[in-house]
């Protein structure tokens, strides 16, 4: 009775009847129940290796959810039964074999699968027969009960939603005659032959403003328009707000000067002609000052809304990030900026249309200390987006002048740096040192244990499909008795002569095997690389080693690919699944990710420890990996975060991608021999870090915590301010509630 159940398979192909292999990670059966007269049903399978850890999941009617998951008992021969009457909403199934390669050729991760159904337990025990003595009959009305997840809310009714949370968060504050006076904000509009409705909106929502410590500067580029002109003159002379024109058309650069020269506030804002200020974000720009009074740059998140101003959309943001500014314009709006050094940089530069608020960014954010760089997680700002605007109407222009502003930014000795597309045409990739001579060493540490063809592969891949000329190769074994693998360390040793193997027999213990490869490393930067990597580009090794020339990077992670072209690693987000996990994790290769992000560098909180380059000055900081609270699990994440700790970037990149055959040649962290060790690992984790309540800088608080790919959720709370900061606690260990603290004043 098995096809009338079978929906769909992931990672398996059959080689028979019955007969299953895995394929690739995370392999499981769907199966859909009903309608039929049967109310029993049994899942047999049987292994051909080693046992089986099988998990079963149930959709009712939500998907199938962490929520709804039961460990089922592990076995070689094992038969799971289950009732499907009595469950509301209960519709579908999913059943995983083992989370992984439960071994490691195909032999191993091959089984036997059947399915049979029955009215009553006694007809369903009489079919099982012999192999009803390995019946486990599983109970789901517990696992029922879950709770339906919160539910995607359109974006109009998330963004009433959002006002609400800020109208509370108000209420929780301080009464505004205990707290000191509101700096003038100054807010400088550039415009010319605006429509009125626009501006009606614009005025209103700053009319509408709870507080009112504003002034308004309306700046005219010489507009011909009688409705905007009219408009302007009837506004003229009306409190906290100056109209300032300019006699003939002088473009947006020198029309938003004329107004910061007469801006009063401590602050100025720049907002568009056609766009407007959310409700309340007075309030909580006011609130972030207070809070933060030696900041010197605040910015907010944004609503997009289509010409009519309905929300459409959000741009949720990351703490400060210089590395993800170089390839995206991410901050964009709102931003905050104080008058006297905004004054004192000149302003805005002429010649960069489309990409002046870009190029003013770069400059006046350069030098300053990060936790001077405010986020607040507000969508403080409503962003019409229409056709209309300069940068959509001139794309190419304004892509071209951001270009021209990063590559001064980056300019080195005088010399601009060479700024290219990056994985989508109109974000950037700034080419990092280009004049180099010479590239730094680079020792190469690879774990390994026979598995002559994944190591044969990978080092071929290294020698002849990598350009990079000065790297050493030290293989850390930890007890190969395959001939053909000592064969070739033999071998490749007898024609490289950088290559060298350390040998120690062993059970696996991946920060162990890392730390003797890195004792023995004589390069100016460390790579840990696993054995079952695939090397598809030349130059994957000299971008990660160029991204090392980023400020403050000790740490670089690179793009990693399933074999099948899904996503495996686009960074680690801590906090995700209450511990730390790669975000994007199976999605599309080409998966866009908010405001572009994976499509270009940033900084991340972590990457994975199976391509990961480490600088010596970072080697030198941290030290070792930790052999006893990390043995196998986590290891890479514990690594990064205690860099960051001693003030240490860690960036990733896309533009050095491989294919990463995961854990083809050590198998599942799943198996019964490692299951206890994996549960003290995640333990050592959640203790040391407190990733249940870790909020992850380079994530927004906007985002579930739940799911691989981000989803717009609305916490109890509105977000707080935050800084992108490292604060060393110097007891050795880490407290993550002042690591990369978001501001609980």
């Amino acid at each position: 009775m098995f096809a009338p159940l079978m929906k769909g398979h992931k990672g398996l192909v059959r080689v028979g009847a019955s007969q299953w292999s895995v394929c690739e990670v995370d392999p499981h059966f769907v199966f859909k129940l009903g309608p039929w007269p049967a109310r029993y049903v049994a899942i047999e399978v049987i292994s051909n290796g080693p046992e089986l850890e099988p998990h079963l999941y149930i959709d009712t009617g939500y998907g199938f959810r962490p929520e709804q998951v039961l460990p089922l008992p592990a076995a070689r021969h094992g038969v799971y039964a289950f009732r499907t009457s009595g469950i509301k909403g209960f519709r579908r199934v999913r059943f995983d074999p083992c989370e992984d390669y439960p071994g490691a050729n195909g032999e191993q991760g091959s089984f036997t699968l059947n399915i049979r159904t029955a009215r009553s337990l006694a007809s369903l025990r009489r079919q099982l027969g012999t192999a009803a003595d390995h019946l486990h009959l599983l109970e789901l009305d517990e696992l029922a009960k879950a709770p339906p997840p919160p539910r995607q809310l359109p974006p109009e009714e998330h963004f009433r939603a959002v006002l609400h949370l800020a109208e509370a968060g108000l209420r929780q504050m301080e009464p505004s005659e205990e707290r000191p006076p509101a700096p003038l904000l100054s807010f400088v509009v550039p415009l010319r032959d605006t429509p009125t409705a626009f501006l009606d909106t614009l005025l209103n929502s700053l009319r509408g403003q709870r507080a009112g410590n504003w002034e308004l500067l309306l700046c005219d580029d010489a507009s011909s328009n009688r409705a905007t002109l009219a408009w302007l003159e009837r506004l003229e002379g009306q409190p906290r707000i100056r109209i300032l024109r300019n006699p003939r058309n002088q473009g947006i650069a020198d029309t938003t000067n004329l107004g910061l020269a007469a801006a009063q506030g401590e602050w100025v804002g720049l907002i568009d002609h056609d766009d407007a200020l959310a409700p309340l974000a007075l309030d909580y720009l006011n609130e972030t000052i207070r809070r933060h009074p030696d900041a010197q740059f605040i910015y907010t998140d944004e609503t997009i809304t289509d010409a009519k101003l309905k929300p459409t959309g959000y741009f949720f943001k990351p703490a400060y990030d210089p590395v993800l500014l170089s390839g995206v314009n991410y901050i964009n709006h709102l931003s905050l900026y104080r008058r006297q050094r905004l004054q004192a940089l000149g302003g805005l530069s002429a010649g960069f249309d489309g990409s002046q608020d870009y190029e003013l960014l770069l400059r006046y954010l350069s030098g300053l200390p990060a936790e001077t760089i405010v986020h607040l997680p507000y969508p403080a700002y409503l962003w019409r987006r229409h056709r209309t605007s300069f940068s959509n109407a001139n794309l190419a222009t304004a892509v071209g002048h951001a270009r021209r502003a990063l590559a001064a930014h980056y300019a080195s000795d005088g010399i601009a740096a060479p700024v290219g597309p990056a994985l989508v045409p109109d974000l950037h990739r700034v080419e990092l040192a280009p004049d180099r001579h010479q590239w730094p060493s680079v020792s190469i540490v690879i774990p390994n244990r026979d598995s002559p063809a994944l190591i044969g592969r990978l080092l071929a891949d290294l020698y002849e499909r990598t350009d990079y000329a000065d790297f050493e190769i030290i293989i850390v074994d930890n007890g190969s008795t395959n001939a053909q693998t000592l064969s070739l360390y033999e071998t490749m040793g007898g024609q490289h002569d950088n290559f060298r193997t350390v040998m120690t027999t062993e059970p696996f213990n991946f920060s162990r095997q890392v730390n003797r490869g890195m004792r023995e490393a004589r390069g100016q930067a460390i790579l840990l690389l696993n054995n079952d990597i695939e090397i598809a580009a030349a130059g994957w090794l000299k971008e990660m080693v160029s991204c090392l020339d980023y400020p403050q990077t000790g740490i670089v992670g690179a793009r990693l690919l399933y074999p099948t072209g899904r996503l495996q690693h686009a960074g680690v987000i801590v906090g995700l699944g209450g511990l730390a996990g790669h975000w994007y994790a199976n999605a599309a290769q080409d998966s866009s990710g908010p405001m572009n992000r994976l499509k270009v560098r940033q900084t991340l909180s972590a990457v994975t420890g199976a391509c990961m380059l480490i600088s010596r000055q970072c080697y030198a900081q941290v030290g070792e990996f930790d052999e006893t609270a990390f043995a196998i699990a986590y290891n890479d994440v514990d690594y990064c975060l205690r860099a960051a700790a001693a003030g240490m970037r860690t960036v990733w990149t896309p533009f050095a991608t491989l294919t990463h055959h995961e854990s083809a040649s050590r198998g599942s962290d799943e198996t019964k021999a490692n299951k206890e060790r994996f549960q003290r690992e995640k333990e050592a984790l959640r203790q040391k870090y407190h990733t249940y309540a870790f909020e992850d800088p380079a994530y927004s608080p906007w985002y579930s915590r739940h799911l691989a790919t981000p989803r717009e959720i609305l916490p109890p709370t509105l977000p707080s301010p935050r800084s992108w900061t490292t604060i060393p606690t110097g007891s050795g260990e880490t407290d993550m509630s002042l690591l990369f603290k978001a501001d609980q004043a």
